[in-house]
């Protein structure tokens, strides 16, 4: 939200106050408070009749300062809140020197100086300043409708670059834009977003979050060029800094505080096939979808349900529609006995056709208004009303709706909606309606995932859901939502993806080919190759099928060598996926996040790393030519061999089985034996492909995790003068080894492999 004219005039209606200077500094052993007079103070009697801020400085966890700034404290705070973590009594230290306090958590540091003009200071390890709120970085505004805002602002240097803030489809460097946080279906075209983070990220080395589940409006360069700029309508603001140095610092940080995402069982990870969504489809169509795949010896993992496995105007009630679906507990045993997983859609809304309206009203379980109605309308589904989870029965009731379709065989929930969230209700727990907007999704996300870790056990998990705020990643995966079915699209879906990522989103995907419309051939065969990179890869469309036979013999083609490939890389990807559980770090990564020092790497949105060592570059072209950027060092194209010295940008032409596809220089790349399935026995024949550098020192490690994401194997690699020597410990059956560009060899124990 803008409220200035420009540099000089603040706009009509609008009254700002900033903190002008500080009256006094309270110290404490690990936190300050400080007061912020908002005029200059040159008489007693300027101390009257005037506001005075209230700046609490603490640190809730070791590299993360915390700044609270209150203008009444006495409003009411009905919640929700994000739900931190950290120490109880904190993690800073307070140092005062002189007019200077200093609080210090880790690498970082925050300044205030008694002296001189208000202003806050944020420094790291070196003493090298991040970022500051300066003159007019504190304050709060009034407008003519008698809106009360608070207000920071944060100082952008030169060159520097803020990305993250959710899922969002807009450019991927944030500068020069408004962004707001508030949930809204409003598909990957546009402004609107699925999933609002408060959260963002910056090219010199720090974060920043914003610690409100509700309305935030962020300008990002775009009110005063050199600043980042947040408001909340409030009495209070709470903005985290997070410290680097390097922007993988900042999300294991971040997501420290925020909640880490659980580790999606290796099944998730294998090919995902739906009915799509308004086609016409029975247990017939289901079959000979599942047939059709393995007659083409694509390894399908997962059969997904969409919404009219319900019966219509009735959805939610949570059973199968019998017209269509006579023997749903025989088909899925059926499905089940093919080795298949099973997805059912679902969102949080009772259609007033299903059985369970009337149960859940009467039970106190709907959202109602402000007189005691149930809040209804007829957007989606025919007056429909919204499960108040904020109601500890109302979430065990919804729970216990869907355990028996977990009995039934069902393994994950396909988690829709949850966006259109009203403001005009009175919450079960008495939250503020507009913190709410935003908050609802976190919970209809976290009922169903801990319903599914208490039925199928930690580790077995995963949902496939679209709306999510701070704290979301913790209940994977997420999905891009509504995409068109164009390569425009595809690189918009792509864009989010990315964003999401940098926002502390571990895993992400979406749905291959589109959804609305239908793909022309093209599309699709280079939406395969990017979907199945993806740390989860589902076929799905709105109205038309996505079986790759429905595009031509080519892309069956294409479905199968790239299901293949990844199922076969998944000893990388899973040990990769167990780092992203860690550590936050998520499993797609913009360049920017592995190479932070290249200034090239700053801006790219059309490719990303796979992990450390893997990087994809989509092709958006019919023809095949895209462009690449690649960093320092020697690359080796995974699938062809070829090797590429950067940094350099190329211009490549790839037909529908390729794509810029390199391994960097250094990796050790475990590669699997069995490409049928995603949760194989991955120490059974292991390859690795071994990239080194020319160094005379040579040394690099390889992890093999097993299937609950711990170490199962590691694989030594060191340089032995003309020899590279392999060895495994963990496991003593047999690997190959396979140099890039040189030989090969295998054996157990120790391997031995010449490199000339």
């Amino acid at each position: 939200m803008k409220f200035t004219d420009g540099f000089w005039l603040i706009r009509e209606g609008v009254h700002l106050s900033y903190a002008t200077e500080v009256r006094d500094v309270r110290p404490e052993s690990k936190r300050f408070t400080a007061h912020a007079a908002v005029k200059k103070v040159t008489r007693r009697g300027d101390t009257l009749n005037a506001p005075l801020l209230t700046v609490e400085c603490f640190s809730p966890a070791e590299g993360v300062i915390g700044v609270r700034v209150t203008h009444h404290a006495g409003k009411r705070r009905p919640g929700p809140d994000f739900a931190l973590t950290g120490p109880a009594d904190g993690a800073g230290e307070v140092r005062q020197d002189g007019t200077v306090t200093e609080l210090t958590s880790g690498p970082l540091t925050l300044r205030l100086d008694r002296e001189g003009p208000w202003g806050l200071t944020f420094h790291d390890a070196d003493g090298r300043e991040l970022t500051r709120a300066d003159a007019k970085g504190t304050a709060f505004a009034t407008t003519g409708d008698g809106a009360h805002h608070m207000l920071g602002r944060l100082a952008l240097g030169v060159g520097e670059q803020i990305y993250g803030l959710g899922e969002r489809f807009t450019p991927f460097v944030k500068n020069g834009q408004i962004v707001d946080m508030w949930q809204a279906d409003g598909g990957t075209s546009s402004e609107q977003a699925y999933k609002n983070v408060p959260f963002y990220l910056s090219s010199r080395g720090y974060g920043v979050f914003v610690n409100h589940p509700g309305a935030v409006s962020f300008e990002v360069g775009s009110e005063s060029v050199g600043q980042v700029q947040f408001s909340v309508e409030d009495q209070t603001l709470e903005y985290y800094l997070v410290a680097g140095p390097t922007p993988k610092d900042v999300l294991t940080r971040y997501t420290a505080l925020t909640g880490r995402p659980a580790l999606p069982p290796a099944w998730s990870f294998g090919l995902w096939l739906t009915t799509s969504f308004t086609t016409s489809y029975d247990e017939q169509t289901v079959t000979k979808f599942v047939d059709g795949m393995a007659e083409r010896g694509i390894p399908l993992s997962v059969f997904h349900f969409d919404c009219f496995w319900m019966r219509e105007y009735q959805w939610c009630d949570f059973q199968w529609d019998p017209d269509v679906f006579p023997d749903p507990d025989g088909m899925l045993a059926r499905l089940k006995a093919r080795g298949l997983r099973v997805s059912a859609w679902i969102n949080p809304y009772i259609a007033q056709k299903s059985p369970l309206f009337d149960e859940a009203a009467a039970l106190g379980h709907l959202v109602r208004r402000p007189d005691g109605d149930v809040w209804q309308w007829d957007l989606w589904q025919a007056g429909m009303g919204l499960v108040d989870f904020t109601s500890p029965a109302a979430r065990d009731w919804y729970a216990g709706k869907l355990k028996p379709l977990l009995d039934q065989g069902v393994d994950s929930f396909k988690t829709d909606f949850g966006e259109r969230i009203p403001t005009d209700v009175v919450w079960h727990d008495g939250s503020d309606p507009e913190r709410m907007h935003n908050y609802y999704t976190h919970l209809f996300n976290r009922t169903v995932f801990e319903l599914l870790e208490k039925e199928r056990g930690q580790g077995e998990a995963v949902l496939f859901a679209r709306s999510a705020t701070a704290g979301g990643q913790q209940y994977p995966v997420h999905w891009g939502g509504d995409c068109w079915s164009s390569f425009e699209a595809m690189a918009e879906s792509l864009r989010g993806g990315l964003s999401l990522s940098l926002s502390g989103f571990g895993f992400w995907s979406h749905d291959i080919g589109g959804f609305e419309g239908t793909p022309d051939a093209a599309v699709f065969k280079r939406w395969l190759a990017f979907g199945l990179l993806s740390s989860h890869s589902r076929l799905h469309g709105s109205s038309s099928y996505r079986v790759p036979w429905e595009f031509g013999e080519e892309a069956v083609d294409v479905a199968r060598s790239f299901t293949l490939l990844k199922h076969r890389l998944m000893p990388y990807l899973y040990g990769v996926a167990a780092e992203a559980h860690r550590t936050g770090v998520p499993m797609m990564r913009p360049m920017v996040l592995e190479y932070p020092h290249d200034p090239a790497c700053r801006p790219l949105d059309r490719q990303y790393m796979l992990g450390s060592d893997l990087l994809v570059a989509p092709v958006f072209t019919e023809d095949g030519e895209v462009e690449v950027y690649l960093p320092a060092g020697t690359w080796t194209h995974l699938l062809t061999g070829e090797r590429v010295t950067g940094p350099a940008w190329r211009t490549e032409r790839h037909g529908y089985d390729s794509l810029p596809l390199y391994v960097r220089e250094g990796a050790v790349l475990p590669l699997g034996s069995d490409d049928q399935r995603p949760d194989g026995d991955w120490l059974d024949a292991p390859t690795l492909l071994v990239h080194p550098t020319a160094d005379a020192d040579y040394a690099a490690e390889a992890t093999v995790p097993d299937l609950l994401g711990t170490p199962a194997a590691t694989f030594r690699v060191r340089r032995d003068g003309d020899v590279l020597r392999v060895t495994a410990s963990g496991t003593d059956r047999p690997f190959t080894v396979r140099v890039a560009g040189g030989a090969s060899g295998e054996g157990t124990g120790e391997v031995a492999v010449p490199l000339t």
